[in-house]
């Protein structure tokens, strides 16, 4: 299969609405790929905690309009990162969608794990509380965003659910970029998966982005990483490398805490 993932530039001096543009011309232009990916909070920024309020949308708001018609155009399944999502009946969300190559919205992942300990996010948006994959025809994916990295427990869930691919939107800062990469290829080494990582680049709300969007495959090998600036990395691989890791290297089936993974008999 062949993934591309928009590491694409977030800043204060572009306006959502030009860069929601950009993203879908961009999505548009990836034709011939299976799977495209876009990064954490990029219609407003990761960081932008003052725009939240007032730039939250639903899930039939104008991104996810104008990610429908690009992932028709494409013909790709496209995660389209995340936006803050507006609940009429709740708080804010940091809210992932994912659209068949139809363009139908089929999947969303409210992001479980709320960064910024006693500010931001962690105050101002409300938890996801669902554990969410996605079935696709070459293999399942487990969602997940960004600070959620940094817990293995939601990995393990999306494991026992079926995950074959961990796909990570983020808005991961420059001055942590070593644990980005870092937990990346851990989850993907202790799941037996492919993790695809995409993250911003730019800076916006006087934050650095880290960029270094990545592929890991099962064994925990960087198929492909990129720099730090806006770019599309694409990369091929064949997903079912995650089976015949999980059958060459079992230690799956040693799991002794937790709920164990299915013997295959």
């Amino acid at each position: 299969m062949r993934a591309s993932l928009i590491q694409l530039a977030v800043s204060d001096a572009e306006p959502p609405a030009e860069r929601r543009a950009r993203a879908a011309s961009l999505v548009r232009a990836q034709q011939g790929a299976d799977l495209v990916v876009l990064p954490e909070l990029w219609p407003l920024g990761g960081f932008a905690h003052d725009l939240w309020s007032e730039g939250a949308e639903t899930l039939d708001g104008p991104t996810s309009d104008a990610m429908a018609a690009a992932a028709r155009a494409a013909g790709v399944w496209l995660h389209a990162g995340s936006i803050v999502e507006r609940d009429p009946d709740g708080p804010i969300y940091n809210t992932s969608m994912v659209f068949a190559p139809d363009g139908e919205l089929v999947h969303t992942y409210r992001k479980i794990h709320r960064f910024g300990f006693d500010s931001g996010e962690a105050v101002v948006m409300g938890a996801g509380q669902e554990i969410v994959t996605a079935p696709t025809e070459f293999g399942t994916l487990g969602l997940a965003t960004c600070y959620d990295l940094r817990f293995p427990e939601l990995f393990r869930a999306l494991l026992d659910a079926g995950a074959q691919l961990l796909v990570v939107p983020a808005a991961w800062p420059a001055k942590r970029r070593e644990h980005w990469t870092l937990l990346a290829r851990a989850r993907a080494l202790e799941e037996q998966a492919f993790v695809l990582a995409c993250n911003t680049a730019g800076t916006h709300a006087g934050v650095e982005q880290a960029g270094h969007s990545v592929v890991v495959d099962p064994w925990g090998r960087v198929l492909a990483e990129a720099g730090p600036e806006e770019e599309v990395l694409t990369v091929e691989f064949d997903p079912a490398e995650v089976g015949r890791a999980r059958e060459d290297f079992p230690v799956l089936r040693d799991r002794l805490l937790g709920i164990p993974a299915p013997v295959q008999r």
